[in-house]
């Protein structure tokens, strides 16, 4: 059977310096939400954000969503305080932007323990080349990194690419941190989509999100999150095939058989372990709705 599979459909970011997102979060359904002490956050309000996203992530007043706390780099004037906080805080994960080597993953690691958090777990941004050609070492830095997350804004910037509907300037890169992902037993979320007027583009994405193998993707406005989630979720259909799939796997196990047929299709082991997982993520997306 599969490991105990968390949905992450959806990952909003909030901005931790407005006290009324942080506010409105506690009723969207994003499976994630990622308060951000970052990039959303201005020199002057960083203080602030931290204080207010430790006292939203200790609340404990988002249910079963899952909280990370996006951190300023370690190099940066904030970066150490924000993972102390983020030690203290309750958060779920820290996640740590422009991550280049493993060495970021095992220092922020070390500090959070340092600090009493040794429960949070450590997810990191892939958002330079860098950190593209190091995908494969950077994954393996640790049983503390839980999740790779992708920066295609900054990632975009850095290769002097564009944004195009069909995202090719980016498969290098996303194909890249997928292999490593899935290697080291890896979460990954696919990168943001800024244009909150093209709703037929957002979709695209999201299909093309879930074809790669992203178990969601990384949002920055409500609007996003209800399509988001209906793209990440398996559809009834796939679920009654994949019951079918199981069953009809067992009953040949049962009658000494190691394949199986079904609806046309030759069934064996790596089919069944799809198939499980594909239950097991619907199983638990209606839990976190009930």
């Amino acid at each position: 059977m599969p490991h105990a599979v968390k949905p992450r459909r959806s990952a909003l970011y909030m901005p931790a310096s407005r006290a009324g997102a942080l506010e409105k979060a506690k009723s969207l359904p994003a499976d994630v939400l990622i308060f951000d002490l970052e990039d959303a956050v201005s020199p002057d309000a960083k203080e602030t954000a931290r204080e207010q996203a430790v006292a939203a992530a200790n609340s404990g007043a988002y249910g079963p969503r899952e909280i990370v706390i996006r951190a300023n780099a370690l190099d940066t004037p904030w970066g150490h305080d924000d993972l102390v906080a983020i030690a203290g805080s309750g958060a779920d994960a820290a996640l740590l932007p422009k991550v280049e080597s493993e060495a970021t993953v095992r220092q922020s690691a070390v500090l959070l323990d340092r600090h009493g958090g040794g429960g949070v777990a450590v997810w990191a941004m892939m958002e330079t080349p860098l950190a593209m050609l190091r995908a494969d070492a950077i994954a393996g830095a640790g049983h503390r990194l839980s999740a790779l997350v992708m920066g295609t804004s900054d990632l975009a910037k850095e290769l002097g690419a564009f944004h195009t509907p069909d995202r090719l300037p980016f498969i290098t890169g996303l194909g890249l941190c997928l292999l490593a992902a899935r290697a080291h037993g890896l979460a990954i979320l696919d990168g943001v989509h800024l244009d909150l007027s093209d709703d037929e583009g957002f979709a695209a994405a999201c299909r093309q999100g879930v074809e790669f193998g992203f178990d969601g993707k990384t949002l920055i406005h409500p609007k996003q999150v209800a399509p988001c989630n209906a793209a990440f979720s398996p559809n009834p259909d796939a679920v009654a095939e994949a019951k079918r799939i199981i069953a009809a796997h067992a009953e040949a196990e049962a009658a000494g058989r190691g394949v199986t047929v079904v609806d046309g299709r030759l069934i064996e082991n790596l089919h069944v372990e799809m198939a499980e997982r594909t239950v097991a993520l619907a199983e638990a997306v209606a839990a976190r709705r009930g």
